[in-house]
């Protein structure tokens, strides 16, 4: 079974931080670059991050408070959330594809997603 597993998502408060995990099963993470994203209600899915082998770039509007690594022998990618504010609460959501190019901008190539976990941002 092919799938992506996110998990660390909850309340937090303003200010305060979260590591997401996304687990890989059914594959191994070295040819696949994998992104994060995030979708809140009534809004469109937004691209925060993208990650290689040996390279990871982040949306500029969340450079110095959004970081991603990955663990390629746990098949585990990270994304580490610091001075979380209320408008980053969303539905976080890991998401696979082949490494035919790499960047950001490439959403539509995507074609292997995980369920999504909640991230809530409130006093």
């Amino acid at each position: 079974q092919v799938q992506l597993v996110e998990s660390g998502g909850g309340l937090v408060q303003p200010g305060g931080s979260l590591r997401l995990s996304c687990a890989a099963s059914g594959f191994t993470l070295d040819y696949y670059i994998i992104g994060w994203f995030r979708q809140a209600p009534g809004k469109e899915r937004e691209e925060i991050s993208c990650s290689s082998n040996s390279d990871s770039k982040i949306v500029e509007s969340m450079k110095g408070r959004f970081t991603t690594s990955r663990d390629n022998f746990q098949n585990m990618v990270y994304l580490q959330m610091n001075n979380l504010k209320p408008e980053d609460t969303a539905v976080y959501y890991c998401a696979a594809r082949p490494a035919e190019h790499y960047g950001l901008g490439y959403e539509f190539e995507y074609d292997l997603w995980g369920q999504g976990t909640q991230v809530t941002v409130s006093s």
